[in-house]
């Protein structure tokens, strides 16, 4: 039978001391590589706009995610407002930029996390996490003692703090991470984050090394591991060669890569050329290649319509 990690922190009466811990570190917030260092429990926020309390924007069984988290009966994801990142070219961007959703409290995002499971869903998904793992540490203890026994997903932009992912340990089974862009130009250009890449590799070490590779039960339901997303981008701008190269070769070639193909220009995308369009048939299996090159294998394969473009 599966007993998600945090059972076993909450049943040692660990789990609510790792929510005090990093609570604290709202005082001087340096949470995500932003490192703004405000005090968010006396109404400060730097990058992220987010205060004491995390904003919700919206919760529920999502069918849309990939096939290892959805099952038959969902993932249940539930989205915060705001990011650590603000990609110009963000896809949900009323969420991200415009922060929409309504500010809650610990016992509201446990009501979430118990609500989603009494639905059937397979996991609590938590997307857009890192500027909020205090707040749904403090969460998780509530919702534990109501008796959660759903995996939890790390579902994140991939600009994260090693710090921050130590504190997670033993209480996250899947990590999901992005990995956006190899080189600092277009970090810098399109989320204000030359340092991305490193952040990123730090990052997805760190998950690895907590969990492992991607592991499934009988029906092939995610249970335990990590599962890389990458967002192949017009022009190359991705650096997707160099992105599969690492994972391969640095974390495991066993790594569970989504190679996604659905760009389409958002938010402010059109402002740039270079990413003012879909990407071609021909870039998406360019970057298929690339990764089988490197020696990924487990590619998820749901069916996908790409936009072929002369």
């Amino acid at each position: 039978m599966f007993t998600p990690s945090y059972a076993r922190l909450h049943e040692q009466g660990l789990l609510s001391d790792r929510a005090a811990t990093a609570l604290e570190q709202l005082r001087e917030c340096r949470l995500c590589p932003r490192a703004c260092g405000v005090d968010r429990t006396r109404g400060g926020s730097g990058f992220c706009r987010t205060g004491r309390h995390a904003k919700a924007a919206s919760f529920g069984a999502h069918f849309g995610e990939e096939a290892p988290l959805v099952g038959s009966h969902g993932s249940g994801t539930i989205f915060f407002s705001s990011c650590n990142l603000l990609c110009t070219f963000c896809q949900n961007s009323d969420i991200s930029h415009g922060a929409e959703g309504v500010e809650v409290g610990p016992r509201e995002i446990a009501g979430m996390m118990l609500d989603l499971a009494g639905r059937g869903c397979h996991n609590i998904n938590f997307v857009t996490p890192s500027h909020v793992v205090p707040q749904i540490l403090e969460a998780l203890v509530i919702a534990a003692d109501a008796g959660l026994d759903l995996p939890l997903v790390y579902n994140t932009g991939g600009y994260d703090a090693v710090e921050t992912l130590r504190l997670l340990e033993g209480v996250f089974d899947i990590y999901m991470p992005d990995f956006k862009f190899w080189d600092p130009e277009p970090a810098q250009a399109f989320c204000r984050a030359p340092d991305y890449r490193d952040a990123a590799c730090n990052a997805i070490l760190e998950m690895h090394r907590q969990v492992g590779d991607l592991v499934m039960d009988d029906r092939g339901i995610a249970r335990s591991g990590l599962l890389v997303r990458h967002l192949v981008m017009p022009g190359g701008l991705a650096g997707t060669q160099d992105v599969m190269r690492f994972l391969a070769e640095q974390v495991s070639r066993h790594t569970y890569v989504n190679v996604m193909d659905q760009y389409h220009p958002c938010h402010r995308a059109g402002k740039d050329p270079r990413i003012d369009r879909r990407i071609t048939a021909v870039e998406y299996e360019d970057a298929l290649d690339a990764a089988r090159r490197a020696g990924i294998h487990r590619l998820d394969d749901r069916k996908r319509i790409t936009v072929r473009m002369l």
